[in-house]
């Protein structure tokens, strides 16, 4: 019988942050340029392919990672992250040199593998995730260790994210139950949790004084935003005094941060090419990639596994 087509979708830079954070400095042959991040990013793969078998897998990018129109909407967003502002271009974001320098290489190795890179201009590769996965068609694992990602796991459309924050090794699957159990939220609340509660990481102040409890109780009784702030807005409503004080007082905030948390699901992205090969695309090009910059045995592990498939 036929193997059910299962897309993997990575959120790339968040996996080679984590690789170079998480695996000690290797230097190439040359001596000078370190592959740490190239080579946590070959076994994280190997490792998520060996135990989830997908036939598609797209490494999802950030051709932008700090798009002008969120900062447009909410100015401090990710604002602690640039190194340098760029008129015509995105911002540049603070990065390590010693992983700056790996990007490219990992580029390389994912084009001579013929693994297919996927970017949208304005866009981060959260949104190009968040429109990969909608509509589908087939079970979808999207490998992150970003919380905002948790907004689109829907299991009807089989759509679950496996969560690396504890480490690829002890990732974990993110279903609707295990949103509602870690946040007592609904997944497809997760957004507007997010945009009360705030997330410092990204420049999110989020609503003054309303924290997650607050946070989850008021989505358990109005629903949604939408819901939320009517209620805050209706003198009749159910609304304590506090959260509907907190409500109004960050309407300016909640007017415009709904549409900067939200994932975008509707990019204008070509959906071919996803097969995830059996074996290296440039095998040639593989192998000396692999001599120059001594990545001869997770290209050797993901070798192995690929051809398994």
């Amino acid at each position: 019988m036929a193997q059910t087509n299962k897309l993997l979708l990575l959120d790339t830079a968040s996996m080679y942050f984590r690789a170079f954070f998480g695996v000690p400095e290797i230097l190439a042959p040359d001596g000078t340029t370190p592959v740490n991040a190239v080579r946590g990013l070959l076994d994280f793969i190997t490792r998520l392919v060996d135990e989830y078998r997908p036939t598609d897998l797209v490494c999802c990018w950030d051709d932008d990672w700090r798009p002008q129109w969120r900062v447009d909407l909410v100015p401090t967003y990710k604002a602690h992250r640039v190194e340098e502002e760029v008129e015509t271009a995105p911002d540049v974001e603070e990065v390590p040199d010693p992983l700056q320098v790996q990007v490219p290489i990992i580029r390389d190795v994912l084009a001579a593998y013929g693994i297919k890179v996927v970017g949208a201009p304005e866009a981060e590769a959260d949104d190009v995730i968040g429109t990969l996965a909608t509509g589908a068609g087939q079970p979808v694992d999207i490998v992150t260790g970003d919380r905002d990602l948790f907004q689109l796991v829907d299991d009807e459309a089989d759509v679950r994210v496996l969560y690396i924050a504890r480490g690829v090794g002890r990732h974990e699957r993110v279903d609707n139950a295990w949103v509602r159990a870690k946040y007592d939220v609904e997944a497809a609340q997760y957004a507007d949790f997010s945009t009360m509660r705030g997330d410092a990481s990204d420049g999110l102040p989020g609503v003054k004084g309303v924290g997650e409890k607050t946070a989850a109780t008021l989505l358990a009784r109005h629903g949604d935003m939408a819901g939320i702030i009517a209620a805050a807005e209706d003198p009749d409503s159910e609304m304590g005094p506090g959260p509907r004080a907190k409500i109004k007082a960050a309407a300016d905030y909640l007017a415009v941060a709904p549409e900067v948390v939200a994932v975008r699901r509707s990019l204008d992205l070509e959906r071919t090419g996803f097969a995830l090969p059996h074996s290296p695309a440039d095998p040639d090009r593989l192998a000396e990639l692999a001599e120059q910059w001594g990545l001869d045995s997770p290209v050797e592990r993901l070798n192995a596994v690929l051809a398994t498939l």
